[in-house]
């Protein structure tokens, strides 16, 4: 079992892994301290539930509806595109005062945005339904529950590390020139996401 579970937890971990645009929302609200364990406790969840129908072999849905994909990668493109201007647009106005200061906005409205990020990406629906669920079919009974808790596992850790660790990061973010050059990066790995969903 605990092979089973080690395999689940790294299985999940690399996929998680890649940059992305969730990834890049939970990285910046941990660099502004923003509702980091809230925002950090829905993407997890979320995860959970997804690898959880994953593993219980809800995989399937994907593949007995050929469009779904493709639905999901217009809507989400459209998602990344509207955000990525809205990164772009903040870094042209330059003003990143509640940042600096460490004020906060609303924690719904970042919630909001956490669940657009998890729910309206495609991807996340092919590396849980479809990927984690599948490879959770090589295991049986006892074997297969511990491969979906080290996959439920690795996503919680992966979130809570990223979102608190990117505190590593504050003393080169004091300033409004450094909070500039982060939203331009995040607007561009949108766009490059949104461009590699629609193609």
């Amino acid at each position: 079992m605990l092979s089973s579970a080690a395999t689940g937890f790294a299985t999940a971990f690399t996929l998680i892994l890649a940059i992305g645009a969730q990834n890049a929302f939970v990285l910046r609200q941990g660099l502004a301290r923003q509702h980091v364990f809230w925002l950090c406790l829905l993407c997890a969840a979320s995860d959970a539930v997804l690898i959880t129908a994953g593993v219980l072999g809800f995989g399937i849905l994907v593949t007995q509806y050929p469009a779904l994909p493709q639905i999901m990668a217009w809507g989400g493109a459209a998602f990344l595109l509207v955000y990525g201007a809205l990164r772009f647009w903040a870094a042209y106005r330059g003003n990143y005062e509640m940042q600096v200061t460490g004020q906060s906005k609303g924690l719904w409205a970042t919630l909001a945005t956490g669940a657009a990020f998890t729910w309206l990406n495609p991807h996340v629906y092919l590396d849980t339904l479809a990927l984690i669920g599948a490879i959770s079919t090589a295991y049986l009974g006892a074997d297969k529950v511990a491969f979906g808790i080290g996959a439920v596992t690795s996503s919680f850790v992966f979130f809570f590390g990223l979102g608190y660790g990117a505190r590593l990061l504050t003393p080169i973010m004091q300033s409004a020139r450094s909070w500039r050059v982060l939203d331009v990066i995040i607007g561009a790995v949108m766009w490059a996401l949104a461009l590699k969903l629609i193609t």
